[in-house]
């Protein structure tokens, strides 16, 4: 898959402008950052993307800040796994899972749950704050003879931890084929028999099956529109964990999820990300 990187150089430079171009950018299909001293960074895929104006990223209309956006075609490579191999490190989650990649040393004493990543274009390693907190969800939950949905899998983590916590079977599903690939590999690495990925969207389960938890780390505006569509396929009592937007579009998911008749359980909030646990009445 060919990317493209998007240098936008921000005057003056600050976290605040940083955090609002991420969170826009996000929602037009942008799925990678680095934050530099002149900006940010941005990659996204180069048939999702949209030359950037002020309608489709409100925030270039801004009269506080003077934003210099340039493009570069990037070659065919894994960026993202250059990256990883040279910076993602092991890291502990909640204390009980531990997800580090195997070209790392497997530690001497490790903590209940381990799960292999092998870092490549794939969203979910463990450090940003989305997979993370839908960990800390998943680790305190009982999965045994769970039916699970992973909506936007990835790297198939959050699935495959499902496993590990005694699900029955559990349907992984994303758009991007790096990622189904890649999930498919770590499957296979962590010893998991019982899970499955799908190229696709909700198209490929649409009211067909019930499932006993949902998860979804996705973005606000994807989990606005599909959350009807998972609703299909609960029934009550029926977890549903989201994350993948920040803490000031909780009220619109909200809305939605009353709507649908789903309790909130419990929130988890890290550096203005949010992930939200519900449950089908």
């Amino acid at each position: 898959m060919q990317y493209k990187k998007i240098l936008l150089q921000i005057s003056p430079t600050d976290e605040t402008a940083r955090e609002i171009l991420i969170a826009q950018l996000s929602e037009t299909g942008f799925d990678s950052f680095m934050e530099t001293d002149e900006g940010l960074e941005a990659y996204i895929s180069k048939d999702r993307y949209q030359p950037l104006n002020g309608t489709l990223i409100p925030f270039l209309n801004t009269p506080d800040y003077q934003i210099n956006i340039t493009t570069e075609d990037l070659e065919d490579k894994n960026w993202n796994e250059e990256w990883e191999k040279n910076y993602f490190k092991p890291i502990v989650i909640g204390d009980q899972c531990l997800v580090r990649s195997p070209f790392h040393e497997k530690p001497a004493e490790a903590p209940l749950y381990e799960i292999l990543i092998e870092p490549k274009m794939a969203f979910g390693t463990g450090y940003h704050e989305t997979t993370s907190l839908m960990i800390q969800h998943l680790l305190e939950m009982d999965l045994t003879q769970f039916n699970v949905l992973d909506m936007g899998c990835g790297t198939g983590i959050l699935g495959i931890l499902a496993a590990l916590k005694g699900a029955l079977k559990i349907l992984g599903i994303d758009i991007d084929e790096w990622a189904v690939e890649n999930a498919k590999e770590n499957i296979k690495n962590n010893q998991i028999t019982n899970m499955e990925v799908a190229l696709g969207d909700t198209s490929l389960f649409r009211g067909n099956q019930k499932f006993d938890l949902i998860l979804a780390n996705i973005n606000r505006n994807i989990l606005l529109e599909d959350m009807p569509l998972y609703d299909q396929n609960t029934a009550t009592g029926t977890h549903i964990f989201l994350s993948g937007f920040y803490r000031e579009d909780l009220p619109k998911i909200e809305s939605v999820a009353t709507r649908l008749d789903w309790k909130q359980i419990s929130l988890k909030e890290q550096n203005n990300w949010v992930a939200v646990s519900y449950r089908k009445k």
